[in-house]
This record gives C-alpha cells, sequence and structure tokens, in this order.
C-alpha cells in the first residue's frame, strides 16, 4: 500500500511534537512490513531545507520539494492544501490526514480521488480550516478516549482509538534517575508553572527540554526567568531522547493546554520514570497509575508538594515506578497491537466501494 500522511502544521525536522514523532513512527512500521509510506506538509522558514527546497522547485517548476532525510518521501510546500501534484507524483493508495488545515488537504485529496482517513491527534478545533461536516472520511482515529469524546460530542463522529505510537526500543533506558525533566517548556506545556515549582524545591536539580520553537518573546522571556533559578538547566530539543530518560527520575507535565495525549509520559514510562503530570484533557489517560495526576490550575506549592513526595520518599517511588513500567506494557499501547489496528483501519478504507464516499459527516 501506497500511504500519504498530512501534517498541515510542519513536520520533522523543521517541527517536532507529539505529532509528527508518531506519524514518523508509524511511517517506518509501514516501511518494515513492506509498504510505501509518505508525508504531505506544510514548509517552515528557519533552516536548510528551505534553500533546498526553494531551490528544488526552481529548477523543476513543482510547487513542492521532496525530500528523502526520514527515510521516505516528504513532500513540503508553503501552501500544502493543493495536493495534487503530490496525488500525481505518489499515487497514494490512501491518505491519512492528520493535524493543521484538515478540512482544506482532504477536500483537495477526495477531488482527486484519493480515500482520506482522518487522524485526530488535537482538538484545536479552529486550525481545521473549514467546516469537518464538508468531509466524507472513509474512516476515523483518535489518539485517545478524551479526544474521540470530543469529536463526538461535537460532530458526532465515531472514532477507532489509537493511542500514538512509542517505540520501546527509541526510549528505554537505564536512567541514572538525577533529576526533574520537563520535556517543552512553553508557557502551553506549564513552562511558567515548572520554573515557580522549581523555586520551591532549590536541592532538586530540574532539567527543561525545548521542543516546540518559541515567539522570540516568549523564548526571551523563558530565558530571563530560568536565568533566576539555578537548579533550572535549560538544554536544546534533541532527538536524542534516550540521553534525556537516561537522567530524569520524575518526569513533570504541569500542562496548562487541553491535551489530546501526552505522549511524554508514555515515553517515560518505558523506562519506569514515573510522571507528575496535570488533569488536562487526555494527559490523565497517558499517566494512568505510573504517576500522580493534580489539577491544572493547583498552587505551585501543592506541585512542590507532591513532587517532593515522589522524590523523598522511596517506598512511593517505586511503586510509582514499577506501575508506570508496567502500565506500558499495557495491549493497547504495544506497538506491534497499535499498528495491526492502524493496518485493518488502512485495508478496510482501501477495500471499501469508492463510489460509497465513507461515512457522511454532514
Amino acid at each position: 500500500m501506497r500511504v500519504l500522511f498530512t501534517c498541515g502544521l510542519g513536520y520533522l525536522p523543521q517541527r517536532s511534537g507529539g505529532a509528527q514523532s508518531s506519524t514518523d513512527q508509524l511511517a517506518n512500521a509501514l516501511k518494515r512490513a513492506g509498504h510505501e509510506p509518505a508525508v504531505l506538509t506544510a514548509l517552515e522558514p528557519g533552516n536548510s531545507l528551505v534553500w533546498r527546497s526553494k531551490l528544488q522547485r526552481k529548477l523543476t517548476g513543482r510547487t513542492f520539494s521532496r525530500d528523502q532525510g526520514m527515510g521516505y518521501p516528504v513532500f513540503r510546500a508553503w501552501d500544502p492544501t493543493n495536493t495534487a501534484e503530490v496525488v500525481r507524483r505518489f499515487k497514494p493508495d490512501v491518505a491519512v490526514v492528520q493535524n493543521g488545515s484538515m478540512v482544506p488537504i482532504a477536500n483537495s485529496l477526495q477531488k482527486e480521488g484519493v480515500p482520506v482517513i482522518l487522524y485526530f491527534r488535537n482538538v484545536e478545533f479552529s486550525e481545521m480550516g473549514g467546516d469537518l461536516m464538508d468531509i466524507h472520511p472513509l474512516a476515523c482515529i483518535s489518539n485517545s478516549n478524551f479526544t474521540a469524546r470530543r469529536y463526538f460530542d461535537a460532530y458526532g463522529i465515531e472514532s477507532h482509538i489509537i493511542p500514538p505510537l512509542v517505540d520501546p526500543v527509541k526510549y528505554r533506558t537505564d536512567s541514572t534517575r538525577k533529576n526533574v525533566t520537563l520535556i517543552n517548556p512553553s508557557p502551553l506545556k506549564g513552562g511558567n508553572l515548572a520554573i515557580d515549582i522549581a523555586s520551591l524545591c532549590p536541592d532538586i536539580p530540574f532539567v527543561f527540554v525545548q521542543s516546540w520553537k518559541l515567539h522570540d518573546e516568549t523564548h526571551a522571556a523563558l530565558i530571563e526567568r530560568v536565568t533566576q533559578v539555578p537548579n533550572i538547566t535549560l538544554q536544546p530539543r534533541t532527538d536524542d531522547m534516550k540521553s534525556v530518560y537516561g537522567r530524569a527520575r520524575i518526569l513533570l507535565a504541569p500542562s496548562q493546554w487541553e491535551e489530546a495525549w501526552g505522549r511524554v509520559a508514555s515515553e517515560a514510562h518505558c523506562s519506569g520514570i514515573p510522571v507528575l503530570g496535570s488533569n488536562r484533557g487526555g494527559l490523565p489517560e497517558a499517566i494512568g497509575p505510573g504517576g500522580i495526576v493534580l489539577p491544572y490550575d493547583a498552587s505551585a506549592q501543592d506541585w512542590a508538594n507532591a513532587l517532593r513526595q515522589m522524590w523523598d520518599d522511596i517506598e512511593v517511588y517505586d511503586r510509582l515506578s514499577l506501575a508506570a513500567r508496567n502500565f506500558s506494557k499495557r495491549p493497547e499501547i504495544v506497538p506491534e497491537n497499535q499498528f495491526e489496528t492502524f493496518l485493518k483501519v488502512i485495508e478496510k478504507a482501501i477495500s471499501s466501494d469508492p463510489a460509497s464516499g465513507g461515512p457522511n459527516l454532514g
């Protein structure tokens, strides 16, 4: 099968995040199974890919550039909503339409005769670029029960539930358990709250690992605040997550954003690292028994108290660590099971009668 994923908000290596990492691991799983994946995404400014893309488009006269740096074709353009050229070049059997401009991308693909599956990875309805009721997908997938409920309540859509695919091989490590780790110190992810928590725990080392590209003003404010708290170390984004989890004792996830899942919790659990996270969106589903969940608007002192218990009480820590490791092995999060479910959805979509148009959301 030739499977085209879309990621309208940008893709690796230009943009990193849970949706991008999950797409990459699904694409690689498809490759290992003998299929042909590709990604259609928005081109973003800021690195050498832009210049290579510009040169390639100038030489070929095409609206999209194509690169193979991820190990499979990635088509990039400033506007990915006109898909005709990519469809002609890649000839997908099915398209999995995800975050960012879902409606115009799906509409364009369907006009080109490509069966569409919608994969809901967030609940940011304002990013869809149109009315979801205009789309006629052959199937819908949600990355959590929370996400599925939100789309059912808003649109009456039924979804297959497939949590983000997390390959333990990429994340499992023997951690030295030396610090509290926060991945993505964006204010939306609770970065400001995390700084307050660290200030209340001056004897505990914290490591903040950058992920999302922040606006200049937001990044400058983050740097200014972090430098005032000596027990915080700020690290640049890295693709080597084993090096991050290899020193983590606790993963801190005080997200203020309505998380659709909480991929970092699943990654940390692979190494028995418990999570202290907020009750936003689907994050409690991802944490489960492998950590402690607090109200997202709890005081910094409440967060510090919970963190202190996890850090100082060996019995509490060992219990949560074991629960985290066991939770990472539950059937619904085992990559082979997830991929099998994903393949069944894809194969059913391809074998469906195109004339039926799939489940009409309107």
